[in-house]
């Protein structure tokens, strides 16, 4: 993790305001989709953060038990997954070829396990929710040439970040700045 700096925060204005520009993805071409969320999430990482963050505090001001037993779920069964990613060759080939498919079950399987402890709601609002807003943001949000830029510091190593390293563990680091 040395050498692993966030990101500066970019400005309201160039996140959702005036200058950004949004369209949405053609559905067609998966891998030119899959591009613009990565390089988005990478470039934006330090503002959905705060926005998740902001959210899930939101959400444990209200439910702050639910919103625990949640967070603990989710990060168990992530943190499995990435252990049996990593240590079991068919898994791993799965994860590079099927990401979408990998995160996907590690959601229901919280949710299923979640339904299992009670706090559905609070999972949903105060998890999937965020991500949900991250997914739809970075999917919408046109690049622009610093965001380019940045993005291929990143892919050729000059810069490390944490979203850099959650996109590496999932088997995305190949698409990223490209």
């Amino acid at each position: 993790m040395e050498g692993v700096r966030p990101p500066p925060l970019r400005s309201l204005d160039d996140f959702l305001l005036s200058s950004a520009r949004f369209a949405l993805p053609d559905v067609r071409d998966l891998d030119r989709w899959n591009n613009r969320i990565i390089n988005n999430l990478l470039y934006y990482q330090s503002n959905y953060f705060l926005s998740a963050l902001g959210l899930l505090l939101l959400v444990g001001y209200f439910r702050p038990f639910q919103l625990f037993v949640g967070a603990v779920v989710v990060s168990l069964l992530f943190l499995g997954f990435v252990w049996a990613a990593e240590n079991q060759a068919p898994i791993r080939r799965f994860r590079r070829n099927h990401p979408l498919m990998c995160v996907l079950a590690v959601l229901v399987a919280s949710y299923l396990l979640i339904l299992v402890l009670g706090g559905v709601a609070v999972f949903l609002f105060g998890i999937a929710f965020p991500i949900l807003m991250v997914l739809v943001h970075a999917s919408m949000r046109l690049r622009s040439l610093k965001n380019k830029l940045e993005n291929k510091l990143e892919s050729i190593g000059l810069k490390r970040t944490p979203m850099g390293l959650l996109l590496e563990a999932l088997g995305q680091e190949q698409e990223a700045g490209s």
